[in-house]
Order: structure tokens, then sequence, then C-alpha cells
């Protein structure tokens, strides 16, 4: 997260630490659509290498970061913009609705 946000502090203000836009994925082992869902992100992620970073945080093992993002269901997506502030989406997302959002959020 040290590349995305700086979460030890309490700041009120998102501060983007990336040098290209970020997709963080919330996700569980025992989550049947986020096992859904990682084929589609593991295409969004080569087909945008480069230009946008994928993270995947597993919520069971970091439960501390889990709770700073307020992550309450899973699969949960943090799509983070290099500039403007950063959107979460809950429920697994299709090949389309990624191009879709990553259209709207990080080309602006």
């Amino acid at each position: 997260m040290k590349r995305v946000a700086d979460v030890s502090t309490n700041a009120t203000e998102w501060k983007f630490l990336g040098d290209k836009p970020a997709i963080v994925d919330f996700y569980a082992t025992w989550c049947g659509p986020c096992k859904q869902m990682s084929p589609v992100l593991e295409e969004i992620a080569n087909e945008y290498e480069g230009q946008i970073d994928v993270y995947k945080v597993d919520v069971d093992k970091e439960p501390e970061l889990s709770q700073i993002f307020g992550i309450r269901s899973v699969p949960t997506l943090l799509f983070a913009p290099k500039d403007g502030k950063p959107q979460m989406m809950s429920g697994a997302l299709g090949y389309q609705d990624f191009k879709k959002v990553i259209g709207d959020v990080f080309k602006k």
C-alpha cells in the first residue's frame, strides 16, 4: 500500500503515492465471486501492464488494512487514479465492466 496511499497516518485527505493509476482488489480465498473475477483481473493487469498497477489484498491476512479502507464485503475494488478521488466498487466485475470503469475513472 506504500505505493498507493499513506495509511499509517490518520489523514482525512486522500494523497495518492503511486506513479501510475492502481486497482486494489480486496478479496478472500474462500470467496466464490473473487475466484471468478481473478482471471479477468489478471487479464486486465496484463493488458494494462506499465500503465496501471494491480494489487491484491487478502482481507483475512490484512485485517488492519481492510479496516482502514472500510472493507465490509468481498470482492471490493479500489480504483485509485493519479489525480482525483479514488472510487470503491463492491462485487465481481466482468472484463467489459473493468474496461468501462478504467475509462471512466483513469482517463479523466
